[in-house]
């Protein structure tokens, strides 16, 4: 009898070893984790991040987890979520496009939290980061479920019990219960990304990946799970995915070098709308609605049903919203030249020459663009001015793609940005060089230490 899916996963979170890694994908891991420590610690005040400690923090645990800023440590499934929701809320943190479109590094601060927990190695944790990157981001190469009405953190939830099941060792029999009793429990309703957002967009992968973490400490302990959780009577496939084949698992994790770490703060499908509204801005200067006669967006079927079809997108009234709206992201550039954390104040939002662009703003898909996705993310951008002239660009691979990845300057440039104020450039240099001999600490503990932020 051929093995289940779970077991299939189970077999290659207890079996996988760092010294299979090839070196290219342990620095992709560690590229990661510094940058999502970056826009975790700039979004340490953030209203979602701030409401959640306030309930996590009412019951403290002396041996428990740390909350970046917070005052007390708590229970590691809390400290993991917390961490996660900073991870997640500035829209930052870097992204896997396949069948279904995920931010692999929502389960880093679960595996952070763990490895605190049970005093884990360096190498512990580079080796569950790399299984949860694979795992996650292979159920993403299987399958599609929005279209299903399920969100994409289903997947961050069976890759961080995957990854947490590698960094505490657990052998294959309770591996595959943690994967069981996540998967049973992984569904989660895409209406997080319809309409108009709410603070819960940045905080549903957060808790996916909490609960991941739980289900690992629960197997750990004994517990067992239903099975077979994917291809059972009313398991995963019948009730949410439908019939898929999980692909190959590899020992090199190749998967984790085709993640993108993101150069501006939006939704991914937007970023070339980004750059290519940017290089009309070199060419024109800022535009101003008065000289403007029309903006035109070619985009592709994906990007247009995720981040333009819902008319919030076009009237956004919060920041979830205006992260991810492909009219507001790219107008906001046209507008500002730039594109950052302040790009999604209030003010901003509410900014009167935002609405009269958008009146003057069409979007259309591009056949052609639907056949390069997702291999590429492309996008292009016409500004007709008034008295004639006409500006345009197009951008198939922005800043940030893996096919056009960041260099280390540039990550430590968006990194020093993210946490001004936060973090000296001694700290930062003892955060980095923590990170990057991350394979030789000998506690995690170590590196939780080096985080301590104003």
């Amino acid at each position: 009898m051929s093995e289940t899916i779970a077991e299939q996963i189970a077999e290659y979170a207890s079996g996988a070893s760092l010294a299979d890694f090839a070196p290219e994908s342990i620095q992709a891991a560690k590229e990661r984790l510094l940058d999502t420590i970056g826009v975790m610690i700039a979004a340490i005040d953030a209203p979602p991040v701030v409401a959640a400690r306030r309930v996590v923090e009412r019951w403290p645990a002396a041996e428990g987890g740390t909350i970046l800023g917070g005052r007390v440590k708590v229970a590691p499934e809390d400290a993991g979520f917390v961490n996660g929701i900073m991870a997640r809320y500035l829209d930052f943190n870097d992204t896997y496009l396949s069948k279904e479109a995920i931010h692999p590094s929502d389960m880093i601060p679960a595996i952070i939290a763990a490895g605190e927990c049970f005093e884990s190695s360096g190498e512990d944790l580079l080796r569950g980061i790399l299984v949860a990157y694979e795992v996650a981001c292979a159920l993403a190469d299987a399958v599609t479920i929005r279209d299903r009405g399920f969100d994409h953190v289903s997947n961050i939830a069976v890759g961080a019990a995957a990854g947490v099941s590698s960094l505490l060792e657990l052998d294959a029999e309770r591996a595959h219960e943690a994967i069981n009793i996540a998967t049973v429990n992984a569904a989660a309703l895409r209406q997080t990304r319809s309409g108009e957002l709410s603070m819960w967009k940045g905080c549903a992968a957060a808790y996916a990946a909490r609960h991941g973490l739980y289900s690992a400490l629960l197997a750990a302990e004994g517990m067992t799970g239903p099975k077979p959780v994917f291809e059972g009577e009313l398991g995963y496939m019948r009730s949410v995915s439908g019939p898929f084949t999980m692909p190959k698992l590899t020992s090199n994790a190749v998967r984790i070098l085709r993640t993108s770490i993101k150069w501006w703060p939006v939704e991914y499908h937007s970023m070339s709308a980004v750059e290519a509204a940017l290089r009309i801005v070199s060419e024109a200067g800022r535009v101003k609605p008065t000289h403007v006669e029309k903006i035109v967006i070619r985009t592709f079927k994906t990007s247009y049903n995720i981040i333009v079809k819902d008319p919030e997108k076009w009237r956004p009234k919060s920041r979830e919203t205006a992260d991810h709206s492909l009219p507001y992201i790219t107008i906001r550039a046209l507008l500002d030249g730039d594109i950052w954390l302040e790009s999604f104040s209030p003010e901003k939002i509410r900014d009167i020459a935002f609405q009269e662009l958008a009146e003057k703003t069409t979007v259309e898909v591009e056949p052609k663009y639907d056949s390069i996705y997702p291999e590429a993310v492309p996008n292009a951008v016409e500004v007709s001015m008034s008295g004639g002239r006409r500006y345009s660009a197009e951008v198939i691979y922005p800043k940030g793609h893996y096919r056009n990845p960041l260099s280390m300057d540039d990550l430590r440039r968006k990194i020093r940005r993210l946490t001004s104020g936060r973090l000296t450039e001694e700290q930062l240099d003892i955060i980095w060089g923590e990170v990057m001999s991350l394979d030789r600490l000998k506690s995690v503990r170590d590196l939780i230490e080096s985080l301590t932020v104003k």
